[in-house]
């Protein structure tokens, strides 16, 4: 087995009990993550703990993109041993990471992806989605999964994490890219406490990519 296999599920069996016992995690739809095979999983980012609830959500490895300064810190080893791909948030473009992402999917790997690229500290329900995970899809055939995480990572509960429905590539990264960013608001729409929901801005797909156009 893979070294980094190892440390992998040795972290995740030390954590996931803690974790558990700690925010005690709603996880709904687990099912809808493949039991084999590649998959893009995709969703929005509210804590620098999300991905250790993705993980959770699975008894197989996911490869997770995490920024790059995290690959550079004292702690760069436990990233670097538990196979995150790192991602440079202060470049335009990521290629390396990109290239990372689509060879393990070819491979067969689960790769987690925040479309946002960075912790949404807003009012905004999501922040405007970048096109890696749609061009991972598209360039390798794996399927698309949305989750959304909503409440709040407070000890004892309230925390839920949702997976919908694995769906195909369009063809069209833009179209695959709108159709992720629609998965995922509905899903935030379905788990996320009512007050916190009328407390957000819903702004849509097309109303961020006017917006990005206008600013270009």
């Amino acid at each position: 087995m893979d070294k980094r296999v190892v440390v992998y599920k040795v972290m995740r069996t030390v954590l996931a009990p803690l974790f558990y016992v700690l925010f005690q995690p709603k996880i709904i739809g687990a099912g809808n993550i493949p039991k084999n095979g590649a998959a893009v999983i995709a969703g929005n980012h509210k804590h620098a703990l999300d991905p250790i609830l993705v993980d959770i959500s699975t008894r197989r490895t996911v490869r997770t993109l995490a920024k790059k300064d995290l690959h550079d810190s004292a702690f760069g080893w436990f990233f670097r041993s538990s196979g995150t791909i790192p991602v440079d948030l202060h470049a335009k473009h990521n290629p390396e990471a990109l290239r990372a992402a689509k060879e393990a999917l070819r491979d067969g790997e689960l790769v987690n992806v925040s479309p946002e690229a960075k912790r949404n500290y807003t009012d905004e329900l999501l922040l405007p989605f970048k096109y890696g995970a749609a061009v991972m899809a598209e360039d390798t055939g794996a399927p698309l999964v949305p989750y959304a995480i909503a409440g709040k990572y407070k000890p004892f509960g309230g925390l839920t994490i949702i997976f919908g429905k694995p769906f195909k590539a369009t063809g069209d990264a833009e179209k695959t890219n709108r159709k992720l960013y629609n998965s995922i608001a509905a899903l935030l729409k379905r788990v996320m406490p009512k007050e916190e929901l009328e407390s957000k801005k819903i702004t849509s797909f097309e109303e961020w990519s006017s917006r990005n156009e206008k600013t270009s």
